[in-house]
Formats: structure tokens, C-alpha cells, sequence
């Protein structure tokens, strides 16, 4: 078989052309299709005939019909333009999804935890664009198309790559007024006054209060709520005392709108994790998950 050059490859033009004409078996039909005249598309069949140096059409009055060679050169043209245009799918969608990473994330954890530190990793990746959008149960990362994902819990994810962030300690906290109307400070007296719930973890209050000798099912009485955020909120306005995560008070802690109640935090079985999909090999996923763990690690090192 000869071998052929770049140089006598026929043009794109030429190649639409015949493969229009061979999949219509109509000059006509191939001009109205391409938005050309029927002679152009004539004069272009010709030129790739002459090009090739096969006869690709018999032309018997105002019909044509493809030869045997014009056959197989159409099935082997239809192939490789399909797989071009996969090819090209395929690189497509590889741009755009790096160039917005989107990311499933805890609504709380992306409000207190993520958006106040993502301006360094935005500002050090200025190609990148950030979808964040928040689930609060579990979801299929692959069906719904998220890059990755923050996950709270074991690592158990199937088909994923899990790399843990940190471990989660909850600590007991409410407003200095709440603490001057209940007298809080000791776990009796805490036992006592109006408790905050998340309603996924209703049982948190009572491990904390295992930890010092309590047993109560009356602990399990208060207020809940279905989000941290509008726990963190509740707690600053003196509606009850609050067990939260360490990491998602920072700010009322050290403004003092919250106070520690006891320097004993719960330490949960569960962790934060950074999902993505086992095999991914996105160069934004894994400069994200880089910079996560980097921040964490500095964060605790701190």
C-alpha cells in the first residue's frame, strides 16, 4: 500500500463534500445540504477523484452511483469523521470541565470553612472557576457530575478517591447572656437549660453529657434545627446552648459572641473528606484537593 503524506491528503472541503454525495447518492441533495451549489459540489467530487486518482462516482445523465472503490472510501470516511467528532466531544468537554470545577458541599462547611479561605486558591489558579453547590445527603457523584465532592462520615464512598481533611471535635458553647441566665458552666446546671439539636445528630448532647456522667432521655428535649448554620445563628441570639463543630465557630469564639462551656470537646467518629472519582486524572481536581489538604494541614499545624 502506498503511503501517503500530509501533503496529499485531500482537503477538509473535498471530504465533506464526497461524504455528503455518498451518504445522499445526490449531488443536489449534497449542495442543499451544504449550502452550496450543486456545480461546486460537482467541481469538488471531481477534484478529490483526481486528487485520489480513483473514479469514486458513475455519472449516467443527471444521476450518480458510487463505484465499489467510492463505497468502501465512504464507509472508512464515515468512521473516521465520526471518530473526529468524538475526539472533539471528548476534548471539549475535557476544557470546559477544566475550566469550572463544579463541587457538592456540606452548606455549612462551604459558608464558614471554604469561601473564606477559596480566595487563595482562585487567586493563585485564575483560570479556574468554582461551582459550588450544597447537598446535604448523600448523592452519586458520577450521575450527577459533580468533580468532586466534601463528604462528612467513614470513608466509605464507592468508586471514589477519598483523601480525609480532618477529624471533627464538637464543642459546647452559648452567648455570654445565655450563660449569666442559666449559669451554665457546670454540665449539671447545663443539663438543665435549653438545648440546641441538629436533627441529623440528635444524640450528640447526649454523648457529651456521657462523657461527664449524665444520663438523661430529658436531653434529647430542646430545639432543632436542620443546619449548623442556623444553630451557630440560634445560639448567638441566647436560645439555647449549642455542641458545635470547633471549625465552624472560629469568628464567634474569638469575638466572644460565643463562649466555651466546658474545655472537654466531643470528639466524633466521623471525618471531612475530599471525593472525587476513582480515576480521574482532571489536573483542577487535583490542584483543589492539593490545596485542601495543604490548608488543613496548615491549619492544624497552626
Amino acid at each position: 500500500m502506498q503511503s501517503v503524506g500530509h501533503r496529499n491528503l485531500p482537503s477538509h472541503a473535498l471530504l465533506r463534500s464526497f461524504e455528503s454525495a455518498a451518504r445522499h447518492e445526490s449531488f443536489t441533495q449534497a449542495a442543499e445540504e451544504l449550502y452550496l451549489t450543486q456545480s461546486a459540489v460537482s467541481r469538488q467530487v471531481k477534484e478529490l477523484e483526481e486528487t485520489i486518482g480513483v473514479t469514486m462516482f458513475r455519472r449516467v445523465g443527471r444521476r450518480v452511483t458510487l463505484t465499489e472503490a467510492g463505497r468502501r472510501f465512504a464507509a472508512d470516511l464515515a468512521v473516521d469523521l465520526e471518530n473526529l467528532k468524538q475526539s472533539v466531544a471528548r476534548a471539549m468537554a475535557a476544557g470546559e470541565r477544566n475550566a469550572t470545577l463544579r463541587i457538592g458541599i456540606l452548606p455549612t462547611f462551604a459558608s464558614r470553612w471554604l469561601i473564606p479561605r477559596l480566595g487563595t486558591f482562585l487567586n493563585d489558579n485564575p483560570s479556574v472557576e468554582i461551582k459550588l453547590e450544597t447537598r446535604t445527603v448523600p448523592f452519586d457523584l458520577t450521575r450527577e457530575r459533580f468533580d468532586l465532592a466534601i463528604h462528612f462520615g467513614k470513608a466509605n464512598w464507592p468508586d471514589a478517591r477519598m483523601s480525609k481533611l480532618f477529624d471533627e471535635e464538637m464543642l459546647p458553647v452559648a452567648s455570654p447572656k445565655f450563660c449569666d441566665m442559666y449559669s451554665a458552666s457546670e454540665p449539671a446546671r447545663l443539663a438543665e437549660a435549653p438545648l440546641l439539636h441538629l436533627i441529623t445528630r440528635e444524640s450528640a448532647w447526649i454523648d457529651w453529657f456521657a462523657m461527664h456522667g449524665t444520663t438523661d432521655k430529658r436531653l434529647l428535649s430542646g430545639r432543632y434545627f436542620d443546619q449548623f448554620s442556623l444553630i451557630i445563628s440560634a445560639a448567638v441570639c441566647s436560645i439555647g446552648a449549642a455542641l458545635l463543630p470547633r471549625y465552624l465557630i472560629e469568628m464567634e469564639l474569638e469575638c466572644g459572641v460565643l463562649i466555651p462551656l466546658s474545655d472537654t470537646p466531643l470528639k466524633t467518629h466521623s471525618s471531612y473528606f475530599v471525593v472525587s472519582a476513582a480515576g480521574d486524572v482532571n489536573p483542577q481536581v487535583n490542584s483543589f484537593t492539593r490545596w485542601l489538604m495543604s490548608t488543613t494541614r496548615h491549619q492544624h499545624d497552626a
